[in-house]
């Protein structure tokens, strides 16, 4: 995908390159109308699930992020439903065959009604050091709200990465609060 597209590198690596590639081959980023999650209305749409469902990008996207976490040392990998559901999967499978393995969890919106009625699932122990990744960041809702509620089950939240930061003031809130943000791309001017 072209510079012009408006899909800038967060982490300038081989791998980010070629992830952005990817979005280009599989169609994540669109020009049109659309209503984020939001609300907001954009003139672009990143689907960042095309990425990171396909499967180079899967591996892509799994590999770049846990670079990162390697780096830091984390016990767990958690995201939001449903952008990191692939994401978090993808990283639990890369950290196995690297011989480093982080298990991963999700955050529910809403505790489900039903089993163990919980709002986190996967694996997730008290007094852990964990990474929340999610496939877009717009203004950092989501994301803020499952970091509030694993900070509540005794976990300290030590890295963010995002597959896109669509730089509308999610990232900044988040730095703002002292989290450690990264992104693998980033929406350009």
């Amino acid at each position: 995908m072209e510079k012009s597209s408006g899909l800038g590198l967060g982490i300038d690596t081989e791998n980010t390159r070629r992830i952005r590639e990817v979005a280009g081959e599989v169609g994540a980023f669109m020009r049109g109308e659309f209503i984020l999650t939001s609300g907001k209305k954009s003139s672009y749409y990143f689907d960042g699930k095309k990425v990171t469902m396909s499967p180079e990008g899967a591996y892509r996207v799994g590999k770049a992020m846990f670079d990162e976490l390697a780096r830091i040392g984390v016990d767990a990998v958690g995201g939001v439903p449903v952008g990191a559901y692939s994401i978090v999967a993808a990283i639990a499978l890369i950290s196995h065959l690297e011989g480093k393995p982080i298990p991963a969890f999700i955050v529910r919106e809403e505790a489900k009604e039903h089993g163990t009625k919980s709002k986190i699932e996967g694996h997730l122990k008290e007094g852990s050091r964990v990474a929340m990744v999610d496939d877009v960041i717009t203004t950092g809702g989501s994301l803020m709200r499952a970091i509030k509620t694993v900070e509540a089950a005794d976990c300290k939240v030590v890295k963010i990465i995002v597959l896109l930061d669509r730089n509308e003031g999610g990232s900044g809130k988040l730095k703002q609060e002292g989290y450690d943000f990264t992104a693998l791309l980033s929406i350009t001017p």
